[in-house]
């Protein structure tokens, strides 16, 4: 974020609500609805943010989860979310770069409109293939870098600017090239454009295991 006097209230006391308000669009709904009910068991959730994924949930497949996210002013909004859907979770106040859990401790890895913002999202998804049981899958949906190159220059171009309103999102990351360098494959990738402007909304989601 911007190094500016007023930086940090607008973390704490705007950017959660910025965020909140961006990530819950409708076309963003539906991403998650596609995506949050295949996970299972003893989930963790990369970037829980304001919990906005609890609303899909099915309970009744869930052994616990542990929501992780260094963005401690958005944990008061993701408890409201908690006790609203009826759920309980382990919300953790640390980055994804050093997941502090033993390797093959959990049956999925959720990670949602995050990749963007996580300063070494390669250490992070080599940090969630570590904490994944033998045969267990991450599920991913996030947005990124879009195929057209015209497209591409203005994710470049907007970027810096975005970043710094936007929580450290970057718009141009290659999401299926992060997988693969991360140790990941993904044999059910899926991309397009949601609605809104194109360098905003490209999409992949999919689920992921350890590459062989």
């Amino acid at each position: 974020m911007s190094n500016t006097p007023n930086s940090g209230w607008y973390d704490r006391h705007v950017l959660p609500y910025v965020l909140d308000f961006a990530c819950g669009l409708e076309p963003v709904r539906k991403q998650r609805q596609k995506v949050v009910p295949l996970a299972h068991g003893r989930v963790l959730e990369i970037g829980i943010g304001t919990g906005l994924n609890f609303a899909y949930y099915e309970k009744p497949k869930i052994e616990q989860i542990i929501g992780l996210d260094p963005a401690l002013e958005m944990h008061r909004l993701a408890r409201k979310r908690m006790k609203k859907a009826g759920m309980t979770a382990e919300l953790v106040g640390l980055s994804a770069e050093r997941i502090p859990f033993d390797e093959g401790t959990f049956d999925t890895v959720l990670v949602t409109y995050t990749l963007c913002s996580i300063a070494d999202p390669v250490a992070a998804l080599r940090e969630m293939r570590r904490v994944l049981k033998p045969g267990a899958r991450l599920i991913y949906c996030e947005h990124g870098l879009a195929p057209e190159p015209s497209v591409r220059r203005w994710q470049d171009r907007l970027t810096p600017a975005w970043s710094k309103l936007a929580g450290g999102c970057h718009l141009n990351r290659d999401i299926p090239a992060l997988l693969s360098e991360a140790g990941l494959h993904s044999d059910d990738l899926q991309s397009r454009y949601l609605r809104g402007p194109r360098p905003l909304t490209y999409n992949y989601w999919g689920t992921a295991v350890r590459s062989s």
